[in-house]
């Protein structure tokens, strides 16, 4: 998963530099943050709706789909702010070895 990850951090840190005209990315980031969280906001009601219909229907293909559109501007959102996906990556590798609710616990105290 990681060298997936690796790939697109690097083809959205170029399409920071790129003109808006020559990519979606590139316009997204031209557009600024706002448009960016608003895209990251679309995607995640998108998800909630194919997990709904996914649990009706028993065909997971459209909660893929948008997930993976999720994580994307996710991803694109990180970039444009200056952080790197794999940090979140590091981040999701220290919590194992917690359990959920001492991940939760040790949030609450800071």
């Amino acid at each position: 998963m990681n060298n997936v990850i690796d790939q697109l951090a690097g083809i959205l840190e170029e399409r920071k530099g790129a003109e808006a005209d020559s990519s979606y990315v590139a316009s997204l980031y031209a557009k600024g943050l706002n448009k960016i969280l608003e895209k990251v906001g679309e995607e995640a009601t998108e998800t909630i709706i194919a997990a709904k219909d996914a649990q009706q229907s028993g065909n997971m293909d459209e909660l893929i789909y948008e997930t993976a559109d999720l994580w994307f501007h996710s991803m694109v959102a990180l970039t444009h702010l200056g952080v790197s996906p794999n940090l979140v990556v590091d981040e999701l590798g220290r919590r194992f070895g917690l359990s959920g609710l001492e991940e939760k616990a040790n949030r609450t105290n800071k």
